[in-house]
């Protein structure tokens, strides 16, 4: 922690929770007085603006005012302790285009930080502004969405703002930016779609954004963006402002809202719904903290030795079960979702966070718009936490309107994202078929042996590739030594099959599509662009692999059967076949869902030869995809060849 004197050096105080090396305030949190009014941070109008902060531990408060982002202070006003553990104040007179921040007087020092309400901030996040929201407001901004009924009519495809767009064969002119996403019109090699349109023409009903709200790294530097900068941006400061970094100027502080703001707009109008990837589950750096600098000890969690907990791996996982911790959690969520109509929520690290948070976000959102998606990591994790009390697969049936990662899917299909050379289904590995069938069926208890953590298939988010780890191509090269890339490119296509066929929510990564690779880089969150870009060129040279990506998405959405609404319908629909070895097949029977067809079938044959299977006497049997692979077929049996997914019908 540090306060800025004039235009001295900042003081550094180290840890604002830690003095003489023992945590303060560690006890009687729960007696700590709650703020229930709806009017935290600062309340703006051309008359006046009003300034409530909770620090209830505080002996006094003051509020700075500051008239540019790298200025001296120009004020600095006393506050009022007010109800509730809060401290007010009322400045009269026009502020907009001003900054500020709060200081509050704690353990005989002063401790100063950026409102943790605020909504707009300065260049790098280090003071709040203050302006008019509504000036931010697109021409053209409405409460009119794509429709969607169901969760399991969801694709969601993953993408990382700037690897979008900075490829120089992408015909992207805002590289990086907010903007860049909504251009259209873009073309790449050999006229290909790129940027929004390929996203578009894809199919998919949901692009999900990695992190956009202002995050605090070394590696991005808002005053230097002319120089090389990247970050995954899991790395929280300020949790109600977008990054500066994806605008196209970071010094004004409503432009990167109002960027923002039309890009969901231009998203909308395109058909796609927008998931924001949200990090609650711990900060970037707890001496800067400003949430604890305004109440040290409050809003992490610590060890009993008065160390930090961290089961993020980032050593210090936010305090969620303390009651204005989870307010404030919930409060941001609304926010987005009101103020930028954001259409659903993926949770970082959910299994670190409480389940009476989760579960009081979803029922706000349900009260705004049932419609918006919550999905989230529920990895089952150690915390400072009673394990009844985390939001994790462990305890799917307390979360019953939360989508959940299914890695047990991912690793039965590809291979275990830790051991690099671990075969798995798509690639001849062996015993991998029950955690297949368990995926297919959408992580529900279908039967003995079959069953995983999801009471529902809205669940069950089915994946084989995302931002983490190696891409899926990167997987095969290090498991499948031998193999042809002919071969390792049946073996993709076929997974990407087997996510958009199965039960529960499909979700794909940018890229997976054109079999994107990172070079054999597993996490390059920090890495440089050539490492993450969406490589156009690629794109080009993958075009019937595109194709039938679509091909996959225009399947699912026509046939409901793949999109069962409830874990009854799946155990009373789907029939799991018999297969020989290194393959496994069902069927979807009697209209399931309500399709089209009388019956499907759905065979995933991971072997390259020639397969014998018997069919289920159900009528006369036609190719509806992966016909090519198929040498004969009759009512009852069907001879297929290759690696890769056939579906057949009686219609």
């Amino acid at each position: 922690m540090s306060v800025q004197r004039g235009k001295g050096e900042p003081i550094d105080y180290g840890d604002p929770a830690v003095v003489g090396g023992v945590p303060v305030h560690v006890g009687g949190f729960d007696d700590l007085p709650g703020y229930e009014g709806d009017d935290l941070g600062v309340s703006y109008t051309p008359e006046r603006s009003t300034f409530r902060v909770w620090a209830p531990t505080s002996q006094q408060a003051e509020l700075v005012l500051y008239d540019s982002w790298q200025g001296d202070a120009s004020a600095v006003l006393p506050m009022t302790r007010d109800i509730g553990g809060t401290w007010m104040l009322t400045v009269k007179g026009d502020l907009e285009g001003k900054f500020y921040t709060y200081r509050v007087w704690i353990e005989e020092q002063w401790n100063e930080a950026v409102d943790p309400y605020a909504r707009a901030v300065g260049v790098n996040g280090d003071l709040g502004a203050i302006l008019d929201l509504r000036k931010t407001d697109p021409l053209r901004w409405t409460e009119d969405k794509p429709p969607f009924n169901d969760p399991v009519d969801a694709v969601i495809y993953e993408l990382h703002l700037r690897d979008l767009s900075i490829h120089p064969a992408g015909g992207i002119r805002q590289k990086g930016k907010f903007t860049g996403l909504a251009e259209s019109g873009t073309r790449g090699p050999e006229g290909i779609l790129t940027g929004l349109d390929h996203i578009a023409s894809l199919g998919v009903t949901h692009v999900q954004l990695q992190p956009i709200a202002d995050y605090a790294t070394e590696s991005v530097d808002e005053t230097k963006l002319d120089q090389p900068h990247y970050n995954w941006g899991y790395d929280p400061k300020n949790y109600n402002v977008p990054e500066g970094s994806y605008a196209t100027d970071p010094y004004v502080p409503g432009v990167r809202i109002k960027e923002l703001k039309c890009l969901v707009q231009t998203l909308h109008d395109r058909g796609l719904r927008v998931i924001m990837d949200v990090v609650y589950n711990h900060v970037y750096d707890s001496y800067r903290m400003n949430l604890a600098k305004l109440v040290p000890g409050y809003y992490l969690r610590y060890k009993a030795d008065g160390t930090l907990s961290n089961g993020s791996g980032c050593g210090n996982d936010c305090a969620t079960e303390r009651r204005m911790m989870s307010r404030y959690i919930a409060d941001s969520v609304l926010y987005w979702a009101k103020e930028y109509h954001i259409d659903g929520f993926r949770f970082d690290l959910m299994g670190l966070m409480d389940i009476g948070t989760m579960t009081e976000i979803r029922r706000r959102l349900d009260e705004l718009d049932p419609s918006i998606l919550t999905i989230g990591e529920g990895w089952v994790m150690d915390t400072e936490l009673a394990p009844s009390q985390r939001a994790n697969q462990h305890n799917s049936a307390l979360l019953p309107r939360f989508g959940q990662f299914n890695d047990g899917f991912r690793d039965a299909v590809k291979g275990s994202i830790f051991l690099h050379n671990r075969k798995g289904f798509i690639s001849g590995g062996a015993g991998a078929e029950n955690g297949v069938m368990a995926g297919i069926a959408g992580g529900i208890t279908y039967g003995p042996g079959i069953w995983q953590f999801a009471q529902e298939p809205q669940q069950s988010v089915n994946f084989v590739e995302c931002h983490d780890n190696h891409t899926l191509w990167d997987k095969l090269l290090l498991s499948t030594e031998g193999a042809t890339d002919e071969e390792r490119r049946a073996m993709h296509l076929l997974a990407s099959a087997m996510v958009l066929t199965s039960q529960g929510i499909p979700f794909l990564h940018a890229g997976q599509e054109f079999m994107r690779t990172k070079y054999g880089i597993e996490n390059s969150y920090n890495g440089p662009e050539e490492i993450n870009w969406l490589d156009w060129q690629r794109c080009a040279a993958h075009r019937d692999d595109v194709e039938y990506m679509k091909k996959l998405i225009a399947l699912r959405k026509e046939h409901p059967a793949f999109r069962l609404r409830s874990a009854e319908e799946i155990r009373r629909g789907l029939f799991f076949e018999r297969t020989p070895g290194g393959a496994v097949a069902y069927t979807l029977r009697n209209h399931a869902g309500g399709d089209s067809a009388s019956h499907l079938y759905v065979v995933y044959k991971a072997l390259i030869g020639e397969m014998s299977l018997a069919l289920p006497k159900l009528g006369e049997w036609q190719p509806l995809l992966g016909g090519e692979q198929i040498v004969r077929l009759t009512k009852e049996q069907a001879i297929i060849r290759g690696i890769g997914m056939t579906v057949l019908a009686v219609q």
